[in-house]
């Protein structure tokens, strides 16, 4: 499928992604301490980043990989979510979803199905 030239990301779309930064849940600090400084298998991973209208929760553009956590947060918002993964994949991205509980419960499993999935051919 032919990637088309992503838009401009907006002032605010910036501003809104800095300040999630300044927020981030407990899930997302305890997996952003798993992938920052191309910790995983040299990947650089950007957090709370802007892709068009939307921020996404991890983005790797090495492998062209976005991270989505799942949480509380998401219950009853499962057809927006799969509208904006669906949107992200037309523009070239490949997302993956894990959820908070895994991170919790289970950051070396979660952490291994993101670099499983990253050396994926895309």
């Amino acid at each position: 499928m032919p990637k088309r030239r992503l838009q401009r990301v907006t002032d605010l779309t910036r501003e809104r992604a800095t300040a999630l930064r300044r927020q981030a849940t407990a899930p997302e600090r305890i997996l952003w301490s798993a992938l920052r400084s191309r910790s995983l298998d040299g990947l650089k991973f950007r957090r709370q980043h802007p892709i068009e209208p939307y921020i996404v929760d991890f983005y790797c553009a090495e492998v062209q990989l976005i991270v989505e956590l799942d949480g509380e947060s998401h219950n009853g918002r499962e057809d927006y979510d799969r509208q904006r993964s669906e949107y992200l994949g037309r523009l070239g991205f490949r997302v993956i979803r894990v959820s908070n509980d895994d991170v919790l419960h289970n950051l070396e499993g979660a952490v291994a199905y993101i670099l499983r999935i990253a050396r994926q051919p895309f």
